[in-house]
């Protein structure tokens, strides 16, 4: 650990969530989910208000819907999440060369790694950076941890949220840590929280009570001996600002059930092909391809096999993918289904793979379940950008029986009215066209 509290965590409040009720003047102060709308649909993110019924991020959206359905159910706008997350991390990157995206809403930074760095301005430099987040994204709102390690940053973020921010100042992380649920040390989830508690750890103090031989035997040797260390505060961990991809990877989760084998094999084809792109654009190759099933009782299978070298190539892939596929059980049908590529490298090892030249892979509108964009009429996402040559800009309210409903309001603009029109209107179409606007809306929490 370091002598000073020079590591930062940020991590924006309830994101996904936050952007859309930002961008939907409708939804402010109002329960908002986002996840998968179908069926088998989970939570991402739940609004605070949301939140108060009981609705948390990986709940089925079914259970999400029974605590609270007069909440507005969205399936989510990416690039709206991009784009704030891109203006949140630039702001990140003006305060130190370090800093580790942990995913489009979380971060760490170094701040000893800028040479101007003053450990006694720490508590000016946060309310400064949550001040300019707000300003900056229109109105999200970011919970902010610093402590002389990632851990203490981490855990510092959660004291205070949502919208504040905690300084663990140094030699008191100990003191801090032995009340807390051990569930706060980094990789202790449910299954190990579940094996502490058959011997009487609940509480990170409670772990000190442990060897770290006994917590090995009970825990495995990489686990056991982490969680020794992490629960005296004890973390070494650098802020890499070069985190890399540790996989690429595509999956699907069905409506229902698919037994057929053909099927499934069409759907696998499509997944490893989807996941050979990403590759491309991503100017990567990768050497194990994995397969990932869900079986009707969500038990959850993998399968991997390691090639010669790096591919990015379809067809290698594709075959790869179908082959670990013939080789799995799907006689009581599958629930999910994905194609991932990991052993990621920079550069492809073409003499290889010379034989599988790759062709164009097909359109993925004539894939299963891989819908294109723009939607077709049936495929109005609610929550999605939409613009009417009549009525405007809006966003996707609710659609069924050949209809679509929308709501012709943005961020710029005050509460707007609902109308309903065929969905396969041809004045209807995805995005917005307005013009960019420094008017920004804000986010009551």
């Amino acid at each position: 650990m370091r002598p000073t509290a020079s590591i930062l965590h940020l991590d924006l409040d309830a994101f996904f969530a936050s952007v859309e009720q930002r961008d939907k003047p409708s939804l402010r102060g109002k329960p908002v989910i986002v996840g998968g709308i179908g069926q088998r649909g989970v939570v991402s993110t739940a609004s605070y208000e949301a939140r108060r019924y009981g609705v948390r991020s990986a709940m089925s959206m079914a259970e999400a819907r029974s605590r609270c359905p007069h909440a507005a159910f969205l399936s989510g706008r990416f690039d709206a999440y991009r784009a704030a997350s891109a203006v949140v991390m630039e702001r990140l990157r003006s305060l130190s060369p370090a800093v580790e995206p942990l995913s489009l809403d979380e971060a760490f930074v170094d701040l000893a790694a800028d040479p101007e760095f003053d450990p006694d301005t720490v508590p000016e430099l946060v309310d400064r950076l949550r001040r300019d987040v707000a300003e900056l994204t229109g109105g999200l709102t970011a919970s902010v941890g610093v402590a002389t390690s990632k851990l203490m940053a981490k855990i510092a973020t959660e004291i205070d949220k949502p919208d504040g921010s905690f300084i663990v100042a140094p030699g008191t992380e100990r003191d801090l840590l032995e009340p807390m649920p051990v569930t706060v040390i980094a990789g202790v989830g449910p299954a190990t929280a579940a094996r502490l508690h058959h011997v009487g750890v609940t509480r990170v103090g409670d772990v000190w009570r442990h060897s770290e031989a006994e917590l090995i035997d009970l825990l495995g040797q990489a686990a056991g001996a982490s969680l020794h260390r992490l629960s005296r505060g004890i973390d070494d961990r650098a802020v890499s600002s070069h985190r890399e991809n540790k996989s690429v990877s595509t999956e699907d989760t069905f409506e229902t059930d698919i037994v057929d084998r053909a099927e499934l094999g069409l759907i696998c084809d499509a997944l490893a092909r989807r996941t050979a792109e990403r590759l491309r654009k991503a100017g990567l190759s990768g050497r194990t391809v994995t397969l990932k099933v869900r079986y009707h009782d969500f038990t959850t299978h993998t399968r991997s096999t390691t090639l010669p070298g790096p591919t990015d190539q379809s067809r290698l892939i594709v075959a790869t993918a179908r082959r670990l596929l013939d080789a799995t059980d799907t006689g009581g049908g599958l629930r999910l289904l994905g194609v991932g590529v990991s052993g990621l490298a920079d550069w492809v090892q073409d003499d290889l793979f010379a034989e599988e030249a790759d062709d164009a892979p097909e359109p993925l509108e004539q894939e299963p379940r891989l819908p294109a964009d723009p939607p077709r009429a049936h495929e109005w996402s609610p929550g999605m950008d939409v613009h009417h040559d009549e009525y405007g800009d809006g966003w996707v309210w609710g659609r069924g029986l050949g209809l679509v409903t929308v709501r012709f309001e943005t961020r710029h603009t005050p509460v707007g009215p609902v109308r309903t029109l065929r969905a396969d209107d041809p004045a209807l179409t995805p995005g917005h066209r307005e013009s960019p606007s420094p008017v920004a809306g804000t986010v009551e929490e």
